[in-house]
């Protein structure tokens, strides 16, 4: 029996001397990891992506996109179809006034309220007018007074939502890097002219805003010079997130419906006509039976229901979080304001994109290089000026601009071109040949072009057949009106569950 206890210590010794000797190594070279006397190649410990202020983790997986119900309008333009969605995160909820404010407040603190960027941010408050109705308290009150603060944005055109998310992006990394104290807070007057810019994870990861960091990580590279001996933080280092976006109509719809409460052992036992159980609109729980699910018009001049027995409780729109979320946790994906989603709107697109990750919108750029510094050009934001890539030649895609790529049209298996204003076809972009079948013209008034986006969910202003989150509905990108909103996305880099 000793002589088995003295050989357990002896291994149990030898396991804590290989564990205090144990050097991450490279598997290709045999070279250690994170040490300035092998170069100083650094590999992070990586556990997990951080999930940014906001944001639900939705796991990725399978389902059938498209009509879940008969179509009285005969609009067929969301034939079912299964595809696959990684997993992403989203908003909780829908972006509320309070956070559109901050980032108009941010905006005329850095640029002026009367400078360009903050004007074209401003939501359209008119789109609360109405001909006949008295509604003007709405347009002078809905955005700033903080009764309305939780309530969600609206008058937000698609491109300003856009640019919404890319600011959102910059101040979440920026105050990452500053809680880490790796950067001090910028909050000088941008002016571009002298070289100021407000912080931008871009232009950051490219090495600007030296002036601004704190402390730098080490620097293990053994020829850094003299005042080198700290780096900025870089992609590889784990620490910044992905950009925040608008979620793609694949995304936003496999939100919605959040089959994962549905599923046993990858059965779908139960299609979802809506992001909740059952083909009705009130909940059927016992202690809430016959309470309404979202914020919707039951009919015809029946925004709320009657009084002292409202049936869903708001005329307009409702504070954010209220009613029940789905089973991905998300609030007022039925009901309270449609959403913009990312995709340019195509009818037959379920039919023409592809089944992992669907998205018709891609025009996929270059960096602008300036040629006399022979570095990325800035805009005023301090993001890099981009175009598309002229004379692609790839085996995966050969233009830039793809919005139009088996789109139906003829000669959409290669790019469209424009009339000019002296009527001759001009070439889209270095896109390549055109011909007659190819032309476009710029005073196209069909309503569907390429600056026409899809918004899904139904608002407090639609009928119960909207919240059917298969839906599709389509707006002018510039446009905003009083019943679309939105909310932000975020790649998941990685796994698809978390690490246990």
């Amino acid at each position: 029996m000793r002589a088995y206890r003295s050989l357990f210590l002896i291994a149990v010794l030898a396991l804590l001397f290989a564990s205090c000797n144990n050097k991450d190594v490279s598997r290709t070279t045999g070279w250690e990891y994170n040490s300035a006397e092998n170069g100083g190649f650094t590999k992070v410990d990586y556990k997990e992506q951080t999930t940014g202020p906001g944001l639900v983790l939705i796991q990725g997986g399978t389902f059938v996109m498209g009509a879940t119900l008969p179509d009285p309008l005969r609009s067929y333009d969301n034939e079912p179809r299964r595809v696959t969605v990684q997993t992403f995160y989203m908003d909780q909820t829908e972006v509320r006034n309070i956070d559109y404010v901050e980032y108009l407040y941010w905006l005329s603190r850095v640029f002026g309220t009367d400078d360009p960027l903050y004007q074209e941010a401003l939501p359209d408050t008119m789109v609360w007018r109405d001909r006949l109705a008295y509604n003007e308290p709405l347009s002078d009150l809905y955005l700033r007074h903080p009764a309305f603060q939780n309530y969600p944005v609206v008058g937000v055109s698609w491109v300003q939502a856009n640019d919404y998310c890319v600011w959102r992006s910059d101040r979440v990394n920026e105050g990452i890097l500053v809680e880490k104290g790796l950067l001090e807070w910028n909050l000088e007057e941008a002016a571009p002219d002298q070289g100021k810019y407000p912080f931008s994870t871009e232009a950051y990861l490219s090495g600007a805003y030296k002036d601004m960091v704190n402390s730098g990580l080490p620097n293990l590279n053994p020829n850094a010079g003299e005042g080198e001996q700290t780096r900025n933080v870089r992609m590889e280092d784990g620490i910044l997130l992905p950009n925040y976006r608008l979620p793609t109509e694949a995304e936003w719809e496999y939100a919605a419906l959040a089959q994962i409460g549905n599923t046993v052992e990858e059965r779908v036992y139960q299609r979802k006509f809506y992001p909740w159980n059952g083909n009705f609109v009130r909940n059927d729980d016992k202690r809430y039976y016959g309470a309404m699910m979202a914020n919707f018009k039951r009919s015809r001049g029946d925004y709320a229901g009657v009084a002292n027995n409202l049936n869903d409780g708001a005329v307009i729109t409702e504070e954010v979080g209220s009613y029940w979320p789905n089973d991905f946790g998300l609030y007022n994906m039925a009901g309270n304001v449609a959403e913009w989603v990312r995709d340019v709107y195509r009818p037959l697109s379920h039919q023409d994109v592809s089944d992992l990750q669907p998205f018709r919108g891609n025009v996929f750029t270059e960096t602008v290089i300036d040629p006399n510094t022979n570095k990325p050009e800035l805009d005023r934001m301090g993001h890099y000026k981009e175009e598309p890539i002229e004379n692609v030649q790839r085996s995966n895609y050969q233009q830039a601009d793809n919005i139009n790529y088996k789109d139906g049209d003829a000669g959409s298996l290669s790019s469209f071109s424009f009339i000019d204003e002296q009527g001759q076809p001009q070439n889209g972009k270095g896109q390549g040949n055109t011909s007659s079948t190819e032309v476009m013209y710029k005073d196209n008034r069909s309503l569907i072009s390429d600056k026409t986006r899809v918004y899904k969910g139904g608002s407090w202003k639609d009928p119960a057949f909207y919240l059917n989150p298969s839906v599709r509905r389509y707006h002018k990108e510039s446009m905003a009106t009083d019943y679309i909103g939105f909310r932000c996305a975020m790649t998941r880099v990685g796994g698809a569950v978390p690490r246990k």
